[in-house]
């Protein structure tokens, strides 16, 4: 039976990647945000939230019992290996979500589907798909871009992007790259040209 053609789309931190998808999403494609499915991994009364708590301690709780993703950054991003440990209690459960959602799909109605997944390669995934599509800018106005929208230092900015796999690896390893430098006309074009290109 015909499934519908995966498509990864990765990138760095503030590299575009929400509006990249909600294009595709405005020119009919549909898309998964795996940032909500970590969300739906922890949300409260969870074993994903259980086993957060069990590895990070109650300390990562805020007053109504749910996850407090602020403190619980400041611990992940500074330490790989509690980062690790977070990843594997998430990951597992956004993988299996992303999957089942492609699996209900109409490949007739929709040949192809976007997953929007930031750690597509720290976690291997990238063999999942057909095609990776990475949104790329230049790293100083991903920190830029991190510090005006998180409200956070450049310090604490510059410790999240060193969390991921450099941007440069990321385009090396793309099927396509879309450019977030510019302007949204630009990085709209960029979209219709790969969306033509998927599609052919």
């Amino acid at each position: 039976m015909r499934e519908v053609r995966r498509i990864g789309l990765t990138g760095g931190i503030a590299t575009g990647k929400s509006y990249v998808r909600s294009k595709f999403e405005e020119l009919g494609v549909p898309t998964i945000d795996a940032d909500v499915l970590a969300r739906d991994a922890v949300a409260p009364g969870s074993e994903g939230l259980t086993a957060v708590v069990a590895r990070f301690g109650p300390g990562v709780l805020d007053a109504g019992r749910a996850l407090d993703r602020r403190r619980l950054a400041h611990i992940v991003f500074a330490d790989a290996g509690a980062r690790r440990d977070l990843e594997a209690i998430v990951h597992p459960f956004v993988r299996a979500q992303a999957d089942a959602w492609f699996r209900q799909l109409d490949p007739a109605q929709h040949p192809i589907a976007i997953a929007d997944i930031p750690l597509l390669y720290e976690t291997g995934g990238d063999t999942l798909y057909e095609a990776v599509i990475v949104t790329a800018c230049d790293p100083e106005e991903q920190v830029r871009r991190i510090v005006a929208r998180d409200h956070i230092s450049e310090t604490e900015a510059r410790q999240r992007l060193a969390a991921q796999m450099p941007i440069e690896e990321k385009v090396r390893r793309a099927t396509y790259v879309i450019r977030t430098d510019g302007s949204h006309a630009d990085t709209d074009r960029q979209v219709a040209e790969i969306l033509r290109k998927l599609t052919a």
